[in-house]
Protein backbone atom coordinates (compact mmCIF):
# COMPACT_ATOMS: atom_id res chain seq x y z
CA UNK A 1 0.00 0.00 0.00
CA UNK A 2 1.49 3.39 -0.71
CA UNK A 3 2.02 6.15 1.88
CA UNK A 4 -0.34 8.56 2.03
CA UNK A 5 0.37 11.73 -0.03
CA UNK A 6 0.95 14.98 2.22
CA UNK A 7 -1.36 17.32 0.31
CA UNK A 8 -1.33 20.42 2.36
CA UNK A 9 1.01 19.45 4.87
CA UNK A 10 4.67 20.15 5.16
CA UNK A 11 6.76 17.90 2.39
CA UNK A 12 9.62 16.14 3.40
CA UNK A 13 12.52 15.43 0.98
CA UNK A 14 15.69 14.53 0.95
CA UNK A 15 18.68 15.84 -0.91
CA UNK A 16 21.03 14.08 -2.94
CA UNK A 17 24.62 14.81 -3.21
CA UNK A 18 26.69 12.85 -5.73
CA UNK A 19 29.91 15.21 -6.99
CA UNK A 20 32.61 13.33 -8.63
CA UNK A 21 36.07 14.50 -8.31
CA UNK A 22 36.34 16.11 -11.83
CA UNK A 23 33.13 18.59 -10.67
CA UNK A 24 35.09 19.34 -7.64
CA UNK A 25 38.54 20.09 -9.37
CA UNK A 26 35.91 22.80 -10.94
CA UNK A 27 34.65 24.06 -7.66
CA UNK A 28 31.38 22.28 -7.80
CA UNK A 29 31.91 20.95 -3.89
CA UNK A 30 29.31 19.07 -2.34
CA UNK A 31 28.18 21.63 0.03
CA UNK A 32 27.41 24.01 -3.01
CA UNK A 33 24.70 21.10 -4.20
CA UNK A 34 23.08 21.00 -0.99
CA UNK A 35 23.42 24.63 0.02
CA UNK A 36 21.56 24.99 -3.66
CA UNK A 37 19.01 22.28 -2.89
CA UNK A 38 18.36 23.15 0.64
CA UNK A 39 17.48 27.07 -0.34
CA UNK A 40 14.89 25.35 -2.98
CA UNK A 41 13.21 23.49 -0.44
CA UNK A 42 12.92 26.33 1.39
CA UNK A 43 11.47 28.59 -1.26
CA UNK A 44 8.94 25.43 -1.76
CA UNK A 45 7.99 24.85 1.48
CA UNK A 46 9.56 21.65 2.39
CA UNK A 47 11.24 20.13 5.39
CA UNK A 48 14.53 18.57 4.33
CA UNK A 49 14.75 15.53 6.64
CA UNK A 50 17.77 13.31 5.52
CA UNK A 51 21.05 14.36 3.11
CA UNK A 52 22.49 11.54 1.02
CA UNK A 53 25.88 11.69 0.51
CA UNK A 54 27.83 9.77 -2.68
CA UNK A 55 30.45 12.64 -3.69
CA UNK A 56 32.95 10.79 -5.25
CA UNK A 57 31.15 8.18 -6.77
CA UNK A 58 30.57 6.56 -10.46
CA UNK A 59 27.88 7.91 -12.07
CA UNK A 60 27.83 4.07 -13.73
CA UNK A 61 25.72 2.22 -10.95
CA UNK A 62 25.00 3.43 -8.19
CA UNK A 63 21.67 1.85 -7.24
CA UNK A 64 23.89 -0.86 -4.69
CA UNK A 65 25.38 2.22 -2.72
CA UNK A 66 24.72 2.18 0.98
CA UNK A 67 23.36 5.37 0.89
CA UNK A 68 21.65 4.66 -2.35
CA UNK A 69 19.58 1.89 -0.23
CA UNK A 70 19.07 3.99 2.79
CA UNK A 71 17.27 6.75 0.12
CA UNK A 72 15.28 3.99 -1.00
CA UNK A 73 14.40 2.32 2.04
CA UNK A 74 13.07 6.15 3.62
CA UNK A 75 11.01 6.67 0.42
CA UNK A 76 9.41 2.86 1.11
CA UNK A 77 8.46 3.87 5.06
CA UNK A 78 7.56 7.20 3.70
CA UNK A 79 10.33 9.10 5.96
CA UNK A 80 10.49 11.33 2.71
CA UNK A 81 8.46 11.88 -0.24
CA UNK A 82 10.70 13.53 -2.56
CA UNK A 83 14.29 13.38 -3.68
CA UNK A 84 16.18 16.96 -4.59
CA UNK A 85 19.23 16.44 -6.76
CA UNK A 86 20.92 19.55 -8.84
CA UNK A 87 20.30 17.42 -11.95
CA UNK A 88 19.60 13.80 -13.65
CA UNK A 89 23.38 13.27 -14.35
CA UNK A 90 24.28 13.71 -10.63
CA UNK A 91 21.40 11.13 -9.56
CA UNK A 92 22.87 8.30 -12.05
CA UNK A 93 24.21 7.98 -15.53
CA UNK A 94 23.02 4.33 -16.31
CA UNK A 95 19.26 4.74 -17.99
CA UNK A 96 18.17 1.53 -16.45
CA UNK A 97 19.00 3.04 -13.11
CA UNK A 98 17.21 6.27 -13.69
CA UNK A 99 14.29 4.57 -14.74
CA UNK A 100 14.41 2.64 -12.34
CA UNK A 101 14.31 4.85 -9.22
CA UNK A 102 12.10 6.62 -11.42
CA UNK A 103 9.56 3.01 -10.59
CA UNK A 104 9.96 2.54 -7.15
CA UNK A 105 9.43 7.00 -6.44
CA UNK A 106 6.22 6.34 -8.28
CA UNK A 107 5.16 3.32 -6.84
CA UNK A 108 5.50 4.69 -3.44
CA UNK A 109 3.78 8.05 -4.23
CA UNK A 110 7.35 10.35 -3.82
CA UNK A 111 8.62 13.31 -6.39
CA UNK A 112 11.79 12.93 -8.30
CA UNK A 113 12.93 16.82 -8.18
CA UNK A 114 15.67 17.74 -10.68
CA UNK A 115 16.70 21.31 -10.07
CA UNK A 116 18.18 21.84 -13.86
CA UNK A 117 15.72 19.84 -15.93
CA UNK A 118 12.94 21.24 -13.47
CA UNK A 119 11.32 17.29 -13.93
CA UNK A 120 8.10 16.51 -12.22
CA UNK A 121 7.37 12.86 -12.51
CA UNK A 122 4.16 12.66 -11.21
CA UNK A 123 2.70 14.00 -14.40
CA UNK A 124 2.54 12.03 -17.91
CA UNK A 125 4.61 14.77 -19.37
CA UNK A 126 7.30 14.57 -16.99
CA UNK A 127 7.73 11.16 -17.01
CA UNK A 128 8.43 11.08 -20.80
CA UNK A 129 10.70 14.26 -20.48
CA UNK A 130 12.63 12.34 -17.84
CA UNK A 131 13.05 9.31 -19.40
CA UNK A 132 14.34 11.25 -22.90
CA UNK A 133 16.70 13.01 -20.35
CA UNK A 134 17.93 9.73 -18.48
CA UNK A 135 18.84 8.57 -22.53
CA UNK A 136 20.90 11.53 -23.08
CA UNK A 137 22.59 11.28 -19.87
CA UNK A 138 23.87 7.49 -20.87
CA UNK A 139 24.41 8.91 -24.12
CA UNK A 140 26.89 11.30 -22.35
CA UNK A 141 28.67 8.69 -20.59
CA UNK A 142 29.15 6.73 -23.24
CA UNK A 143 30.56 9.60 -25.52
CA UNK A 144 33.01 10.43 -22.82
CA UNK A 145 34.05 6.92 -21.78
CA UNK A 146 34.72 6.93 -26.30
CA UNK A 147 36.72 10.30 -25.79
CA UNK A 148 39.23 8.89 -22.69
CA UNK A 149 39.88 5.57 -24.31
CA UNK A 150 40.96 7.29 -27.41
CA UNK A 151 43.51 9.70 -25.07
CA UNK A 152 44.62 6.76 -23.15
CA UNK A 153 47.59 5.72 -25.52
CA UNK A 154 48.81 9.21 -26.10
CA UNK A 155 48.48 10.04 -22.94
CA UNK A 156 50.55 6.78 -22.10
CA UNK A 157 53.16 7.62 -24.90
CA UNK A 158 54.06 10.72 -23.14
CA UNK A 159 54.13 8.85 -19.70
CA UNK A 160 51.65 11.10 -18.51
CA UNK A 161 49.59 9.18 -15.23
CA UNK A 162 46.55 7.68 -16.66
CA UNK A 163 44.67 7.53 -13.13
CA UNK A 164 45.16 4.96 -9.94
CA UNK A 165 48.12 4.72 -8.01
CA UNK A 166 52.08 4.50 -8.89
CA UNK A 167 53.52 1.37 -8.57
CA UNK A 168 54.78 0.32 -5.16
CA UNK A 169 58.16 1.62 -5.12
CA UNK A 170 57.19 4.97 -7.12
CA UNK A 171 55.76 8.10 -6.94
CA UNK A 172 53.74 10.84 -9.43
CA UNK A 173 55.59 13.90 -9.16
CA UNK A 174 54.80 16.87 -11.70
CA UNK A 175 52.80 14.23 -13.56
CA UNK A 176 56.21 12.28 -14.21
CA UNK A 177 56.54 8.49 -12.49
CA UNK A 178 60.06 9.08 -10.03
CA UNK A 179 61.36 6.30 -7.75
CA UNK A 180 60.04 6.99 -3.83
CA UNK A 181 62.68 7.49 -1.67
CA UNK A 182 60.69 5.02 1.23
CA UNK A 183 59.52 2.14 -0.48
CA UNK A 184 62.54 2.10 -3.73
CA UNK A 185 64.97 0.45 -1.13
CA UNK A 186 61.79 -1.94 0.18
CA UNK A 187 61.17 -2.95 -3.12
CA UNK A 188 64.68 -3.18 -3.95
CA UNK A 189 65.27 -6.14 -0.81
CA UNK A 190 62.17 -8.25 -2.42
CA UNK A 191 64.05 -8.63 -5.08
CA UNK A 192 67.71 -9.61 -3.21
CA UNK A 193 65.57 -11.89 -0.79
CA UNK A 194 64.16 -13.77 -3.39
CA UNK A 195 67.09 -14.54 -5.06
CA UNK A 196 68.81 -15.57 -1.95
CA UNK A 197 65.71 -17.48 -0.34
CA UNK A 198 63.70 -18.23 -4.10
CA UNK A 199 60.70 -18.60 -2.08
CA UNK A 200 57.47 -15.82 -2.12
CA UNK A 201 55.78 -16.76 1.18
CA UNK A 202 59.70 -16.52 3.31
CA UNK A 203 60.37 -12.81 1.31
CA UNK A 204 56.64 -11.79 2.24
CA UNK A 205 57.23 -13.54 6.22
CA UNK A 206 60.90 -11.94 6.59
CA UNK A 207 59.51 -8.40 5.29
CA UNK A 208 56.47 -8.48 7.67
CA UNK A 209 59.01 -9.34 10.53
CA UNK A 210 61.48 -6.46 9.79
CA UNK A 211 58.30 -4.21 9.85
CA UNK A 212 58.19 -3.70 6.55
CA UNK A 213 54.07 -2.74 4.94
CA UNK A 214 52.60 -2.15 1.85
CA UNK A 215 51.47 1.54 1.07
CA UNK A 216 48.21 1.05 3.04
CA UNK A 217 49.62 -0.42 5.91
CA UNK A 218 48.41 -4.12 5.20
CA UNK A 219 51.44 -7.14 5.93
CA UNK A 220 52.43 -8.85 2.35
CA UNK A 221 51.47 -11.24 0.94
CA UNK A 222 52.70 -14.09 -0.85
CA UNK A 223 50.57 -12.93 -3.94
CA UNK A 224 51.68 -9.24 -3.76
CA UNK A 225 55.65 -10.37 -3.69
CA UNK A 226 54.78 -12.03 -7.04
CA UNK A 227 52.87 -9.00 -8.64
CA UNK A 228 55.80 -6.96 -7.24
CA UNK A 229 58.32 -9.01 -8.82
CA UNK A 230 56.90 -9.93 -12.12
CA UNK A 231 55.61 -5.75 -12.78
CA UNK A 232 59.00 -4.89 -15.20
CA UNK A 233 58.58 -1.33 -13.74
CA UNK A 234 61.21 -1.99 -11.58
CA UNK A 235 63.45 -2.82 -14.59
CA UNK A 236 62.64 0.45 -15.78
CA UNK A 237 59.86 -0.62 -18.10
CA UNK A 238 56.49 0.84 -17.49
CA UNK A 239 53.64 -0.55 -19.33
CA UNK A 240 50.59 1.40 -20.25
CA UNK A 241 47.11 0.96 -21.96
CA UNK A 242 47.65 -3.03 -21.67
CA UNK A 243 44.84 -4.16 -19.56
CA UNK A 244 40.93 -3.72 -20.43
CA UNK A 245 37.65 -4.61 -18.50
CA UNK A 246 35.53 -7.38 -19.75
CA UNK A 247 32.88 -6.99 -17.85
CA UNK A 248 30.76 -4.95 -15.00
CA UNK A 249 32.24 -6.38 -12.54
CA UNK A 250 35.44 -4.98 -13.14
CA UNK A 251 37.34 -8.05 -14.40
CA UNK A 252 40.45 -7.30 -17.14
CA UNK A 253 42.31 -9.24 -19.63
CA UNK A 254 45.35 -7.90 -21.20
CA UNK A 255 45.16 -6.07 -24.39
CA UNK A 256 47.44 -7.11 -27.72
CA UNK A 257 51.03 -6.42 -26.97
CA UNK A 258 51.04 -4.35 -30.47
CA UNK A 259 48.40 -1.59 -28.38
CA UNK A 260 50.85 -1.74 -25.24
CA UNK A 261 52.40 1.22 -24.63
CA UNK A 262 56.46 1.45 -23.12
CA UNK A 263 58.36 3.76 -21.38
CA UNK A 264 61.41 4.20 -20.15
CA UNK A 265 61.27 4.62 -15.71
CA UNK A 266 64.39 5.04 -13.69
CA UNK A 267 64.97 1.19 -12.88
CA UNK A 268 64.77 -0.19 -8.77
CA UNK A 269 67.14 -3.39 -9.96
CA UNK A 270 69.10 -4.16 -12.66
CA UNK A 271 67.62 -5.93 -15.72
CA UNK A 272 69.96 -8.95 -15.21
CA UNK A 273 68.09 -9.21 -11.88
CA UNK A 274 64.69 -8.58 -13.21
CA UNK A 275 65.26 -11.35 -15.08
CA UNK A 276 66.85 -13.93 -13.47
CA UNK A 277 63.87 -13.69 -10.64
CA UNK A 278 61.24 -13.68 -13.05
CA UNK A 279 62.99 -17.06 -14.12
CA UNK A 280 62.56 -18.65 -11.45
CA UNK A 281 58.71 -17.53 -11.03
CA UNK A 282 58.79 -18.55 -14.60
CA UNK A 283 60.07 -22.28 -14.04
CA UNK A 284 57.84 -22.10 -10.42
CA UNK A 285 54.63 -22.10 -12.95
CA UNK A 286 55.52 -24.79 -14.97
CA UNK A 287 55.76 -26.74 -12.26
CA UNK A 288 59.14 -27.53 -12.42
CA UNK A 289 60.95 -24.87 -9.85
CA UNK A 290 60.04 -26.34 -6.54
CA UNK A 291 63.31 -25.54 -4.32
CA UNK A 292 66.05 -28.43 -4.92
CA UNK A 293 68.11 -30.85 -2.66
CA UNK A 294 71.64 -28.91 -1.47
CA UNK A 295 73.77 -29.83 -4.75
CA UNK A 296 76.57 -31.81 -3.12
CA UNK A 297 79.30 -30.86 -6.47
CA UNK A 298 80.55 -27.30 -6.15
CA UNK A 299 79.04 -25.81 -9.41
CA UNK A 300 76.54 -27.82 -9.42
CA UNK A 301 73.29 -25.70 -10.80
CA UNK A 302 75.98 -23.22 -12.28
CA UNK A 303 78.01 -25.48 -14.62
CA UNK A 304 76.88 -24.73 -18.33
CA UNK A 305 77.90 -26.60 -21.66
CA UNK A 306 78.36 -24.10 -24.40
CA UNK A 307 75.53 -26.16 -26.13
CA UNK A 308 73.26 -23.77 -23.53
CA UNK A 309 72.52 -27.14 -21.40
CA UNK A 310 73.33 -28.10 -17.84
CA UNK A 311 75.94 -30.33 -16.64
CA UNK A 312 75.80 -32.94 -14.33
CA UNK A 313 77.85 -35.21 -12.35
CA UNK A 314 76.07 -38.68 -13.30
CA UNK A 315 77.13 -41.46 -10.00
CA UNK A 316 80.25 -42.89 -9.39
CA UNK A 317 81.58 -40.20 -12.49
CA UNK A 318 84.48 -37.92 -12.16
CA UNK A 319 83.01 -35.69 -14.34
CA UNK A 320 80.32 -32.91 -15.12
CA UNK A 321 78.84 -34.20 -18.12
CA UNK A 322 76.87 -32.46 -20.39
CA UNK A 323 73.36 -35.13 -21.79
CA UNK A 324 73.24 -33.15 -24.81
CA UNK A 325 76.36 -32.93 -27.35
CA UNK A 326 78.40 -35.35 -24.34
CA UNK A 327 80.82 -32.48 -23.75
CA UNK A 328 82.76 -33.26 -20.55
CA UNK A 329 85.09 -31.98 -17.85
CA UNK A 330 87.08 -33.42 -14.77
CA UNK A 331 85.34 -32.19 -11.27
CA UNK A 332 89.39 -32.28 -10.10
CA UNK A 333 90.00 -29.95 -13.21
CA UNK A 334 87.06 -28.05 -12.62
CA UNK A 335 87.63 -26.86 -9.45
CA UNK A 336 91.58 -26.29 -10.56
CA UNK A 337 90.63 -23.28 -12.64
CA UNK A 338 88.34 -21.91 -10.80
CA UNK A 339 91.07 -21.55 -7.85
CA UNK A 340 93.47 -20.48 -10.69
CA UNK A 341 90.71 -17.76 -11.40
CA UNK A 342 90.15 -16.48 -7.92
CA UNK A 343 93.88 -15.25 -7.65
CA UNK A 344 93.71 -13.52 -11.21
CA UNK A 345 90.44 -11.99 -10.55
CA UNK A 346 90.65 -10.69 -7.05
CA UNK A 347 93.85 -8.78 -7.73
CA UNK A 348 93.13 -7.00 -10.82
CA UNK A 349 93.37 -2.96 -9.59
CA UNK A 350 90.26 -2.18 -12.06
CA UNK A 351 87.85 -4.53 -10.52
CA UNK A 352 88.81 -3.56 -7.17
CA UNK A 353 87.98 0.36 -8.12
CA UNK A 354 84.32 -1.04 -9.11
CA UNK A 355 84.11 -3.10 -6.49
CA UNK A 356 84.52 -0.30 -4.20
CA UNK A 357 81.93 1.61 -6.18
CA UNK A 358 79.28 -1.03 -6.00
CA UNK A 359 80.09 -0.51 -2.09
CA UNK A 360 79.49 2.86 -2.02
CA UNK A 361 75.72 2.03 -3.58
CA UNK A 362 75.50 -0.90 -1.01
CA UNK A 363 76.14 1.48 1.86
CA UNK A 364 73.48 3.60 0.77
CA UNK A 365 71.18 1.10 0.01
CA UNK A 366 71.44 0.24 3.70
CA UNK A 367 71.24 3.90 4.99
CA UNK A 368 67.68 3.74 2.94
CA UNK A 369 66.37 0.90 4.37
CA UNK A 370 67.41 2.39 7.49
CA UNK A 371 65.96 6.31 6.99
CA UNK A 372 62.89 3.61 5.82
CA UNK A 373 62.51 1.48 8.90
CA UNK A 374 63.41 4.74 10.60
CA UNK A 375 60.51 6.84 9.46
CA UNK A 376 57.74 3.61 9.88
CA UNK A 377 58.83 3.67 13.94
CA UNK A 378 58.12 6.96 14.26
CA UNK A 379 55.13 6.91 12.33
CA UNK A 380 53.97 4.19 14.42
CA UNK A 381 54.54 5.96 17.69
CA UNK A 382 52.55 8.90 16.68
CA UNK A 383 49.67 6.50 15.62
CA UNK A 384 50.06 4.79 19.00
CA UNK A 385 50.09 8.09 20.80
CA UNK A 386 47.25 9.05 18.62
CA UNK A 387 45.44 5.99 19.51
CA UNK A 388 45.78 6.73 23.15
CA UNK A 389 44.57 9.99 23.54
CA UNK A 390 41.90 8.93 21.48
CA UNK A 391 41.16 6.38 24.58
CA UNK A 392 41.55 8.74 27.09
CA UNK A 393 39.12 11.00 25.60
CA UNK A 394 36.83 8.23 25.51
CA UNK A 395 36.52 8.65 21.59
CA UNK A 396 36.84 4.44 21.15
CA UNK A 397 36.35 1.88 23.13
CA UNK A 398 38.02 -0.47 25.03
CA UNK A 399 37.79 -3.18 22.95
CA UNK A 400 38.50 -0.93 19.58
CA UNK A 401 41.54 0.49 21.28
CA UNK A 402 42.54 -3.21 23.32
CA UNK A 403 43.04 -4.53 19.32
CA UNK A 404 44.27 -1.54 17.29
CA UNK A 405 47.24 -0.80 20.00
CA UNK A 406 48.17 -4.33 20.25
CA UNK A 407 48.48 -4.35 16.71
CA UNK A 408 50.70 -1.26 16.87
CA UNK A 409 52.70 -2.98 19.76
CA UNK A 410 53.61 -5.72 17.67
CA UNK A 411 55.15 -3.65 14.97
CA UNK A 412 56.77 -1.90 17.12
CA UNK A 413 58.42 -4.87 18.40
CA UNK A 414 59.25 -5.85 15.26
CA UNK A 415 60.72 -2.66 14.38
CA UNK A 416 62.51 -2.42 17.24
CA UNK A 417 63.86 -5.70 16.54
CA UNK A 418 65.40 -5.05 13.03
CA UNK A 419 66.61 -1.54 13.47
CA UNK A 420 69.39 -2.51 15.21
CA UNK A 421 69.98 -5.57 13.25
CA UNK A 422 70.21 -3.23 10.04
CA UNK A 423 72.45 -1.33 11.57
CA UNK A 424 74.21 -3.91 12.40
CA UNK A 425 74.41 -4.73 8.79
CA UNK A 426 75.43 -1.38 7.43
CA UNK A 427 78.17 -0.96 9.72
CA UNK A 428 79.60 -4.39 8.73
CA UNK A 429 79.21 -2.78 4.92
CA UNK A 430 81.35 0.24 6.13
CA UNK A 431 83.92 -1.89 7.70
CA UNK A 432 85.02 -4.54 5.33
CA UNK A 433 83.80 -2.24 1.73
CA UNK A 434 85.63 1.29 2.35
CA UNK A 435 89.22 0.57 2.42
CA UNK A 436 90.43 -1.09 -0.99
CA UNK A 437 93.73 -2.49 1.40
CA UNK A 438 91.19 -5.02 3.68
CA UNK A 439 89.82 -5.99 -0.09
CA UNK A 440 93.29 -7.20 -1.19
CA UNK A 441 94.19 -8.78 2.14
CA UNK A 442 90.92 -10.53 2.60
CA UNK A 443 90.97 -11.88 -1.25
CA UNK A 444 94.70 -13.24 -0.90
CA UNK A 445 93.51 -14.81 2.46
CA UNK A 446 90.70 -16.69 0.59
CA UNK A 447 92.78 -17.09 -1.91
CA UNK A 448 95.53 -19.11 0.03
CA UNK A 449 93.28 -20.47 2.29
CA UNK A 450 90.66 -22.17 -0.21
CA UNK A 451 92.68 -25.52 -0.20
CA UNK A 452 92.17 -25.87 3.19
CA UNK A 453 88.36 -24.73 3.45
CA UNK A 454 85.90 -27.88 3.71
CA UNK A 455 83.36 -29.24 1.14
CA UNK A 456 80.30 -27.32 3.22
CA UNK A 457 82.33 -24.06 2.95
CA UNK A 458 84.00 -23.76 -0.69
CA UNK A 459 79.90 -24.56 -1.71
CA UNK A 460 79.08 -21.36 0.09
CA UNK A 461 81.43 -18.89 -1.28
CA UNK A 462 81.12 -20.72 -5.08
CA UNK A 463 76.99 -19.91 -4.44
CA UNK A 464 78.10 -16.21 -3.29
CA UNK A 465 80.21 -15.13 -5.91
CA UNK A 466 79.59 -17.11 -8.89
CA UNK A 467 77.12 -16.06 -11.24
CA UNK A 468 77.59 -18.87 -14.02
CA UNK A 469 80.38 -21.03 -15.35
CA UNK A 470 80.31 -22.13 -19.11
CA UNK A 471 82.60 -25.05 -20.38
CA UNK A 472 83.32 -24.81 -23.97
CA UNK A 473 85.41 -27.82 -26.27
CA UNK A 474 88.87 -25.81 -25.65
CA UNK A 475 87.79 -23.43 -22.71
CA UNK A 476 86.36 -22.18 -19.95
CA UNK A 477 84.34 -18.85 -19.13
CA UNK A 478 83.58 -18.04 -15.55
CA UNK A 479 81.11 -14.96 -14.65
CA UNK A 480 81.76 -13.73 -10.93
CA UNK A 481 79.08 -11.59 -8.82
CA UNK A 482 80.68 -8.26 -7.44
CA UNK A 483 79.06 -8.78 -3.97
CA UNK A 484 78.35 -11.39 -1.73
CA UNK A 485 75.50 -11.90 0.73
CA UNK A 486 76.13 -10.00 4.33
CA UNK A 487 74.83 -12.79 6.33
CA UNK A 488 77.82 -14.78 7.78
CA UNK A 489 78.08 -18.61 6.25
CA UNK A 490 80.86 -20.08 8.91
CA UNK A 491 82.75 -19.32 12.13
CA UNK A 492 84.89 -17.44 9.73
CA UNK A 493 82.60 -15.25 8.35
CA UNK A 494 83.87 -15.92 4.93
CA UNK A 495 80.75 -14.24 3.45
CA UNK A 496 81.02 -11.08 5.19
CA UNK A 497 84.07 -9.97 3.81
CA UNK A 498 84.66 -8.78 0.27
CA UNK A 499 85.46 -12.04 -2.53
CA UNK A 500 84.35 -10.88 -5.84
CA UNK A 501 83.41 -8.25 -8.06
CA UNK A 502 81.30 -8.57 -10.83
CA UNK A 503 83.62 -10.04 -13.96
CA UNK A 504 83.56 -12.58 -16.74
CA UNK A 505 86.55 -14.77 -17.28
CA UNK A 506 88.16 -17.23 -19.27
CA UNK A 507 90.46 -20.27 -19.21
CA UNK A 508 92.21 -22.16 -21.77
CA UNK A 509 91.50 -26.15 -21.32
CA UNK A 510 94.53 -27.90 -21.69
CA UNK A 511 95.03 -29.87 -25.19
Amino acid sequence: MKPPREGTAQKSVGIWIRVSTEDQARGESPEHHEKRARHYAEAKGWKVREVYDLSGVSGKTVIEHAEAKRMLQDIRQGHITGLIFSKLARLARNTRELLDFSDIFRDCGADLISLQEAIDTTSPAGRLFYTMIAAMAQWEREEIAERVAVSVPVRAKLGKPLGGQAPFGYQWVDKKLVLDPAEAPIRKLMYELFLEHRRKKTVARILNERGYRTRNGSAFSDTTIVRLLQDPTAKGVRRANYTMTTNSKKAWTLKPKSEWVLSEVAPVVSEQVWSQVNAILDERAKGRGKPAKKPVHLFAGLAYCVCGEKMYVPSNTPKYICYECRNKIAIVDLEGIFHEQLKNFFFSPDEIAAYLRKADERMKEKEDLLHTLDLERKNNTREMDRLYHLYMDDGISKDAFSGKYRSLEEREKQIGEELPSLQAELDLVKIYYLSSEEIITEAKDLYSRWPSLNRGEKRNIVEQITERIVIGKDDVDIALNYLPSSAPLNDDGLATRPQGFMAATSWKRAG
